[in-house]
């Protein structure tokens, strides 16, 4: 089943109306791939159908299933190591001086495109790890995600064994529960490390955040490689807002903001500053 020109623009319209991803011509092959699931899942017919379904009042849902097939990546716990290491020799030292001086011990993580949950559950068992040998401190991981299916999968916090291939051995013992029987080769991120989680239901685009209190880092991985440059522009200008003074920004090791107007210092590739 083919896609014509005039079907490809309505999707990637609908698609950046509601999620600003820019789908450019050379993304046809998997949009189509990736349609073709979608019309078997919804049992719709043809790509026409299943448009006219999309640009109806019921089709909102389904719109977020579409986006979530087109723009999910591969993942897998403590992807691009520099970031934890960053975070654990920079990031948490500078925190809890901050904390010190203000009497204010709380540390406060978003990570603004969870996906199916690596990235913030590796976050929060190095977390844990890291204020179980520097007690008396409160902290939180925000994860949100523009899809709820992938979320509910999320808040399950069950995996495939590969995708723990770079947990270290002793991490793996005490924070994850192997599965048996029909479960094995799985394994569950243990109730320690996963209370700390709490997943939310965002579109990065939306005109306000539901956060009350600002973030001491923000990881933000493998986003603006979906966006145009205005669109990125408009989401770093979001993401500074919701960041303390002083604060840190992660994005992915293939991404930069060279070339788009922010307000934060470089510091190292893919890891930002807001000025104090």
């Amino acid at each position: 089943m083919q896609l014509s020109d005039q079907e490809y623009e309505r999707i990637r319209k609908l698609v950046y109306e509601y999620s600003r991803i820019d789908l450019g011509p050379n993304k046809r092959e998997l949009v189509t791939a990736r349609l073709g699931k979608r019309l078997r899942a919804t049992k719709i017919e043809s790509f026409s159908a299943y448009i006219a379904f999309l640009d109806s009042r019921n089709g909102q849902e389904e719109l977020t299933h579409l986006i979530d097939a087109i723009s999910t990546n591969h993942t897998f716990f403590f992807r691009e190591i520099k970031h934890f290491e960053f975070m654990e020799q920079t990031v948490l030292p500078w925190a809890l001086a901050e904390g010190a001086k203000h009497g204010k011990k709380s540390f406060r993580v978003w990570s603004a495109a969870s996906s199916s949950g690596e990235e913030p559950y590796s976050v929060a068992i190095h977390l844990t790890d890291y204020f179980r040998r520097n007690p008396g401190w409160t902290w939180k991981v925000e994860a949100t995600d523009i899809s709820t299916k992938i979320l509910a999968q999320a808040r399950e916090a069950v995996y495939a064994e590969e995708r723990l291939r770079d947990v270290r051995p002793d991490w793996m013992k005490t924070y994850f529960q192997r599965g048996i029987d029909e479960w094995t080769g799985y394994y569950r991120v243990r109730e320690e490390a996963r209370k700390q989680v709490n997943f939310t239901h965002i579109n990065l685009l939306q005109p306000k955040y539901p956060f009350t209190e600002p973030f001491q880092l923000i990881w933000c991985r493998n986003v603006m490689i979906y966006f145009d440059r205005p669109t990125q522009e408009q989401l770093v200008a979001k993401l500074s807002e919701v960041l303390v003074p002083g604060g840190y920004l992660f994005i992915g090791h293939s991404e930069s903001l060279t070339g788009i107007k922010h307000g934060l210092k470089a510091i190292r590739p893919a890891i930002y500053q807001k000025p104090l």
